[in-house]
């Protein structure tokens, strides 16, 4: 009783200095607020998947009763979480974006960076400060932070493609800015493929000296040199999580493409069980081809070509293809941050259940 007394005491000192200190703009630690530190990170971020056939539908409607007006705003469909009041991770906004032919999406700027990955079609170039490349199928092109943008579609059919922003972080961090151009396009810089024909290769770079590692000196990845690089991964050992998994990277020192979002491809090969693994950050799916499972904590999730499935952070993740065909994966994640940051944790689960 004496014990009970003094907890109940304490709580009513707590309450009383709560609407006094308050008035000053001060607080102190509170019973019923919820604790300040967890075992492990939680998350009101929710696991989500997202049907192909749904998404589809969805896009052509938006495509039919949905003008491309100049400015910022892009006709694209959000995958918004249900748990977070803004973006698809607590760190990152993806959506969908559907361009027709003869649109364009007008050119502008913005604080965070961007990237765009190329879902279906061909035929629409984008100029990114100057610098002009088509957009095919496959191929990845970047927006680094405050570079001026725009997009043409000069094809027969509808494009679709991926955009990826860390726009949540961004909101979070209070660093939105917004910039449109003077006009509907910028203008071609006399070498208009400048970062490529230095940095495309993949192997070489001009002579003297290295570019800064802060800002990634190349603007697209294509589907040809991506997939080029997976066969040649296919000979190595599998990874006990991923199976066969390769990261773009920035050509200036080999982080990743982008300061706070990495990029990655994956190959689950048929009678692949990957071992759990679970990690700092949260990521997002798209799967490229074929189809496998996805368990995440204790939801499973099987997925085919054109779905999307997002992930908390810290989730458990399991890959899994019990197929006859292997399975494509693109998959972008902002562990950047937390390396950055000196704040990054991970641990794979064996299988007979203990952390490793």
């Amino acid at each position: 009783m004496t014990v009970t007394r003094v907890l109940d005491d304490d709580a009513q000192i707590r309450a009383e200095l709560r609407e006094r200190l308050g008035s000053d703009g001060l607080k102190i630690a509170q019973p019923d607020e919820p604790p300040l530190f967890t075992r492990t990170p939680e998350s009101p971020m929710q696991p989500m998947h997202w049907k192909w056939a749904d998404l589809h539908a969805y896009l052509e409607e938006l495509g039919r009763v949905l003008d491309l007006k100049a400015g910022g705003d892009r006709r694209t469909l959000r995958l918004a979480n249900p748990g977070l009041e803004y973006g698809t991770t607590p760190t990152f906004w993806a959506s969908i974006q559907y361009i027709n032919p003869g649109e364009v999406a007008t050119a502008h700027r913005h604080s965070p960076d961007a990237f765009r990955f190329v879902m279906h079609g061909n035929g629409c170039s984008t100029t990114v400060e100057g610098e002009q490349y088509e957009m095919n199928e496959g191929d990845l092109v970047l927006t680094p932070n405050w570079m001026f943008h725009d997009h043409v579609h000069n094809g027969d059919e509808p494009m679709i493609w991926l955009d990826v922003l860390n726009i949540s972080l961004s909101r979070k961090l209070e660093n939105i800015f917004f910039d449109p151009y003077e006009a509907g396009v910028q203008p071609v810089s006399n070498q208009p493929q400048k970062s490529w024909r230095e940095f495309g290769s993949g192997l070489m770079r001009p002579a003297g000296p290295a570019p800064k590692l802060e800002r990634n000196p190349l603007l697209v990845y294509t589907k040809a040199q991506a997939d080029a690089a997976l066969t040649l991964a296919r000979g190595l050992e599998p990874d006990p999580v991923d199976d066969v998994i390769l990261e773009y990277q920035n050509p200036a020192g080999g982080g990743p493409a982008l300061p706070s979002l990495s990029m990655k491809s994956q190959i689950i090969r048929p009678g692949f069980h990957g071992l759990m693994h679970r990690h700092s950050g949260s990521k997002a799916y798209y799967a490229l081809k074929g189809s496998g499972t996805m368990l995440v904590n204790d939801q499973r999730f099987d997925w085919g070509k054109g779905d999307f499935i997002t992930v908390p952070p810290y989730a458990k993740v399991q890959h899994i293809n019990n197929g006859t065909e292997e399975g494509g994966l693109f998959r972008v994640d902002d562990t950047p941050i937390f390396r950055y940051l000196n704040a990054y944790f991970e641990e794979t689960i064996p299988a007979d259940g203990q952390t490793a």
